[in-house]
Parts: structure tokens; C-alpha cells; sequence
């Protein structure tokens, strides 16, 4: 029997995507995504408990973030948890755990951000015609 591997996530960048461009035009992009839980303690104040993730994008989502997406960004994100291991610096075996974006829907920009520029949300899935599209606009 096979199984389900799916993640959905509603959160906020940490940082801007780190963008790698590797062989046979393949490129990745990488960044922190922040989501935050709301509950209270034992006397009633509300605590916020905020969670990191690992998220990992490649061609054509990893374009599209690296045009589209800064730290504090307001995404949604469906893809698959997967994990990997290697080698440090110092010899030292390491493990990591990614979300691998499949789906990723831009809400637009940080509260509280002064830009002043208003974004709809748009959607892009792995496999879309988006990046091919001249003048589409993402956010």
C-alpha cells in the first residue's frame, strides 16, 4: 500500500530566498518559513509559539520566488516532507528536513509593511506555464 506525504503550511519568510543555479539549468531556492500558533496558558493570556521550516523550491517555482518573494512574505505552501544527511565541514554527518514546495500561493507582503503596493494573491504549481507567460504578474 502506498502512503501520503503532504504538507500545508501558512507562514511568513524568515529571510529572502537563497537562489542556487546548478547544472542542466536546474535551480533551487531556499528559505525559512515562519507560522505562528495561537493558544493560552494556565492563566488565560494569550502566548504566541511561532515554528520554523525549511522550505526548498526548485525550477520553475524557484524563479518565480527568487523575482517574487522577500523576507516577510505571506505565502501558502502545499508540497512533501523529506529528509536528507551530509557531510560538514568538519567531518561531521548532519541531517536536515525540507519541505519541498509543490504548490505555493503568494499572499503578499508583510503586515505592517510600508511599500504601499496592495497584491492579490496568485497561485503557481510545479508544472504551470507561468514562467513561460511574458508579462504575467505573480504577486
Amino acid at each position: 500500500m502506498l502512503g501520503i506525504n503532504k504538507v500545508i503550511l501558512l507562514g511568513n519568510l524568515g529571510k529572502d530566498p537563497e537562489v542556487r543555479y546548478l547544472e542542466n539549468e536546474r535551480v533551487r531556492a531556499s528559505f525559512p518559513l515562519a507560522t505562528n500558533e495561537a493558544s493560552r496558558n494556565k492563566e488565560g493570556e494569550k502566548i504566541i509559539s511561532t515554528e520554523w521550516h525549511n522550505i526548498v523550491l526548485w525550477t520553475p517555482l524557484a524563479k518565480i520566488a527568487e523575482k517574487h518573494l522577500k523576507k516577510g512574505s505571506q505565502i501558502y505552501i502545499e508540497g512533501k516532507i523529506t529528509s536528507r544527511s551530509y557531510t560538514d565541514k568538519e567531518g561531521q554527518i548532519k541531517y536536515a528536513t525540507e519541505i519541498v514546495g509543490q504548490n505555493v500561493l503568494f499572499l503578499g507582503e508583510k503586515k505592517g509593511d510600508k511599500s504601499g503596493e496592495k497584491n492579490s494573491p496568485s497561485s503557481v504549481s510545479v508544472g504551470t506555464e507561468a514562467e513561460k507567460t511574458p508579462g504575467l504578474s505573480l504577486l
